[in-house]
């Protein structure tokens, strides 16, 4: 059911009048003189970024790996080791062909046994079901903060949001490129894509290593509402 506004204007006016100002019908974009978002590693190169990532990830109980398209799949293989093996849920990405691991996934793992299920948005509820049961989530930051160590994921239809928090334990692969100075830099990039009509993710997803939570009382819990172990792996080139 549609409202009706009665008598908008006057009691704007009215508003205005009594504020002892002119009543604007417009907003303008402030310019503020100082802008300490900006500042902080403003001349960082990447290679220092992707130290302050790694000290960063000392703070949010996150493993470091720095990898390369050529080393990747070996890196990939051993964290996975590490954690276990399968079964293994990933989003279907074309960045994962992209990484040379076409081979590891759909050959190598299938047939030494490892169960590994791409998210498909045909199947339905059968991809949250096997990311539930799933050992291992693998997914691809998007955009990478070093200040936080956060992850930034953006959904799809093939890349289920379901992936990086059911599993028991997560690891994100994290392109060098991808890795900016903070927040400022990443909200910058999402209103860029909205601004150029770029279709946006419903779903982005920060994600600050693996789950921790902590009552009034400071005692860390880990592993509450998500995966109790993370890896990012820094992919050096592509």
């Amino acid at each position: 059911m549609n409202g009706t506004i009665q008598n908008r204007d006057a009691f704007l006016g009215h508003i205005a009048n009594r504020l002892g100002r002119e009543r604007k019908t417009s907003v303008e974009r402030p310019k503020w003189k100082y802008n300490p978002q900006d500042e902080v590693l403003k001349n960082a190169t990447q290679d220092e970024l992707v130290e302050v990532l790694k000290e960063q990830c000392k703070n949010i109980h996150t493993n470091f790996v720095l990898s390369n398209s050529k080393d990747l799949t070996e890196s990939i293989k051993k964290v996975v080791n590490e954690y276990g093996g399968g079964p293994i849920v990933a989003w279907k990405d074309e960045r994962f062909d992209q990484f040379g691991l076409t081979n590891l996934m759909n050959k190598e793992w299938p047939e030494s046994g490892v169960d590994l299920h791409f998210w498909d948005h045909t199947k339905g509820k059968e991809n949250i079901d096997k990311a539930n049961y799933a050992n291992v989530g693998i997914t691809v930051s998007d955009v990478t903060l070093a200040e936080s160590g956060t992850a930034v994921l953006f959904s799809s239809k093939d890349k289920g949001r379901t992936v990086s928090f059911l599993p028991a334990t997560s690891i994100v692969l994290i392109p060098k490129s991808t890795i900016v100075p903070r927040m400022t830099q990443a909200a910058r990039i999402i209103s860029e894509k909205v601004r150029s009509g770029e279709t946006v993710a419903s779903c982005i997803n920060f994600i600050t290593g693996p789950s921790n939570s902590a009552d009034i009382e400071m005692i860390l819990v880990v592993g509450v509402h998500g995966p109790i172990k993370a890896t990012y792996i820094i992919v050096e080139d592509m």
